[in-house]
């Protein structure tokens, strides 16, 4: 069993009346499998209303399933008993670092979890430089969260998390608020916690460039899993994310327009690295 599992997952939405009827009902997720081996690092890609954030809010039992299940390292999250348990096996990131962050200081506000846990005061004090050290902000450990860039108070709330010693990390969409330069801030150090800590990642974003380097992609749309691969084998299918309305990385839909005009490009190509030793090989061979 992987760390996590979800079966035939289902996920509605009721809209209740004044009289407390049930006016109308809304499935976010419609009977979603997935399969998550420990280490991995996942990405949920779909647009707005796609129903990959109300799949995130499962993974860690926020929400319960409507009709299917979900197990957290084989823990139902039905189980009522089980609840702190799954949470502290599988944190959550979520859009707004000021939701998360509550201490006056860095150092504190990343203690906060592993004391409400009861972990020892001389542990606690090596989760925290730990954890601050694999996201970088040791140095901040000090400052006041308020006078922090966006980036840096979500770098903040991943430690937070780390602290607790998940052995998985689910990051609803944790750049939507940031710029460019905080939204690499934030990716760089889920990549660094997934290959140095060995931590599951399940990444859910809507932006493309940021799931190059995960294991595997899976693309939502109306509650359901559309496709899912490497990043290579979901992005080589241009015209069928396009049909949904969805993107691919700028790069990628270059190469792609390029190799319709006639210029011989491999479908796929996700960095701008790639695409330039590509181009200098066409180059080449055009000699």
């Amino acid at each position: 069993m992987g760390i996590i599992e979800a079966k035939k997952l289902s996920h509605d939405y009721q809209k209740i009346g004044e009289d407390g009827s049930v006016e109308s009902v809304y499935r976010a997720v419609d009977g979603v499998d997935l399969d998550v081996a420990p280490g991995q690092f996942i990405a949920i890609l779909g647009h707005n209303g796609s129903g990959k954030s109300t799949l995130a809010k499962h993974l860690n039992a926020i929400l319960l399933p409507s009709e299917g299940t979900v197990y957290v390292d084989g823990m139902d999250t039905k189980d009522m008993d089980k609840l702190e348990e799954i949470r502290q096996t599988a944190g959550m990131v979520f859009q707004n670092p000021d939701n998360q962050i509550i201490g006056t200081v860095v150092d504190e506000d990343v203690a906060f979890g592993p004391e409400n846990m009861g972990v020892p005061t001389e542990e606690i004090v090596k989760r925290v430089e730990n954890s601050l050290k694999t996201v970088g902000m040791w140095e901040y450990r000090s400052h006041s969260p308020n006078r922090l860039s966006g980036g840096q108070k979500q770098r903040v709330a991943i430690a937070g998390v780390v602290a607790m010693e998940p052995k998985c990390i689910v990051l609803d969409e944790p750049t939507a608020m940031l710029d460019p330069v905080g939204r690499k801030e934030v990716i760089r150090a889920a990549q660094k916690l997934n290959r140095e800590k060995g931590i599951t990642i399940i990444l859910i974003t809507h932006y493309m460039e940021e799931v190059v380097e995960a294991d595997r992609v899976i693309v939502m749309d109306q509650g359901k899993i559309l496709m899912q691969g490497t990043p290579r084998e979901v992005f080589s299918r241009v015209e069928e994310l396009k049909e949904h309305r969805l993107d691919v990385p700028q790069v990628t839909m270059l190469a792609h327009e390029l190799r319709k005009d006639g210029l011989d490009l491999p479908e796929g190509i996700l960095t701008i690295r790639e695409f330039a030793d590509v181009l200098g090989k066409a180059g080449q061979e055009c000699q």
